[in-house]
């Protein structure tokens, strides 16, 4: 059973939603951003998605897009990220670790010098929102290959017909994306989300998380009750971006993060109450 498993696993005996909480790797700086991931499973995060930082994000709202833009201007790279995973890993063995972003960097990397050099830092998935099932000869085969989940995203749009491709080769879970647009904006029909997760587990036994448009612990109670995770993410990022001081970390920022989590966790434990 790989990590990711044993957690939905676990967090289901435990009778809530998965958390699933997602940081851009190196912003505000790589130390920051440390303490940050760090931080992140004291707070309540199952599972952490960590940011690979690009220059031309496609899916990515503005809060998501600025902080990539921190990470490579602070001199971020993808190896950086992997040595991150990598220091994560000396202190905790349990959190499933997702890599999410665009295949571009990874083709420069080298797919096989990648797999195995994320396999051996401890990364558990991947999320490339840009490599359709058309694709999966690319990376997700070789992934799946090299012991790697790689987790596809799901759409308002993917409807019965295309499914079954999406879902082919995912593993680790579902993520079913709440709405048609870029990350940040609100979800506009908490029922219809509930219809779509339920329409999409008719088709496989994955768990299926939802993203893009939960900010609040009450989004997470609300979106908990029909899904089996709730990912956050562009409010993390506007709290690191919130706390700065001319570009520049502060003595708030970690805490900001930390502490946002810690709320919205406490949503997700009300999901099922």
């Amino acid at each position: 059973m790989s990590r990711i498993e044993k957690r939905f696993a676990e967090c289901k005996a435990a009778g809530r939603p998965a958390l699933v909480t997602y940081v851009m790797a190196g912003d505000p700086d790589l130390a920051t951003s440390q303490a940050i991931m760090e931080a992140l499973p004291q707070a309540g995060s199952d599972i952490i998605e960590f940011g690979m930082p690009f220059s031309d994000p496609m899916a990515d709202g503005v809060a998501i897009q600025l902080g990539g833009q921190r990470a490579l201007a602070g001199g971020m790279t993808l190896r950086g990220v992997l040595g991150m995973v990598e220091d994560f890993r000396r202190k905790d063995e349990t959190t499933p670790i997702v890599l999410m972003g665009y295949y571009n960097p990874i083709y420069s990397f080298g797919v096989d010098r990648f797999l195995l050099a994320a396999k051996d830092a401890g990364v558990d998935g991947l999320i490339i929102v840009d490599l359709p099932p058309e694709e999966d000869e690319e990376l997700c085969i070789p992934a799946l290959a090299a012991g790697i989940n790689f987790i596809r995203l799901t759409t308002p749009t993917t409807d019965d017909r295309r499914l079954p491709a999406v879902l082919k080769n995912t593993s680790g879970f579902v993520y079913y994306v709440s709405m048609t647009g870029i990350t940040g904006a609100a979800i506009k029909s908490r029922a219809a989300v509930g219809e779509a997760v339920a329409r999409i587990k008719s088709h496989t036994d994955l768990p299926v998380a939802v993203g893009f448009g939960i900010k609040t612990a009450e989004d997470a109670a609300e979106i908990g009750k029909h899904s089996d995770g709730i990912v956050v993410g562009t409010v993390l990022v506007d709290a690191v971006a919130r706390t700065l001081v001319d570009g520049k970390a502060t003595d708030k920022t970690v805490a900001a993060v930390r502490d946002l989590v810690a709320d919205i966790f406490a949503g997700v434990k009300r999901a099922r109450a």
